[in-house]
């Protein structure tokens, strides 16, 4: 048994059934429509072409994500020492941070061809 139908907007074109406002939806619509023979993108799709290249990529990426990551936290570290009044301590996290930004560039520049 359907639940009573309630209606909860101001306009009164919304104010009905989806079956009412779309009746072109039905509930075979999709897996049992007749008119859908393929239900995928097809043979050979998702497949990778270049694995050799999508390894190096990957292995670039999580590099870069792991670096991004010490970034952050030394991020935190710095300010949390610089408003402690470490300032020594602090600087010497900024020059880790800056020396991370740097590997980063160097994966980067690693690869020129393959961007």
């Amino acid at each position: 048994m359907r639940p009573s139908y309630t209606p909860g907007s101001a306009q009164p074109q919304l104010n009905r059934p989806v079956h009412e406002r779309y009746p072109q939806i039905r509930a075979t619509s999709g897996y049992g429509d007749p008119r859908i023979r393929h239900t995928g993108p097809g043979p050979g799709a998702g497949s990778e072409q270049e694995p050799e290249r999508s390894s190096k990529l990957t292995a670039r990426l999580v590099l870069a994500i792991t670096v991004v990551i010490g970034q952050l936290w030394g991020l935190t570290v710095v300010v949390n020492e610089w408003m402690k009044g470490n300032t020594g301590t602090a600087w010497w996290g900024a020059g880790f941070l800056a020396l991370s930004f740097l590997a980063v560039l160097g994966l980067w520049a690693l690869d020129p061809e393959d961007r």
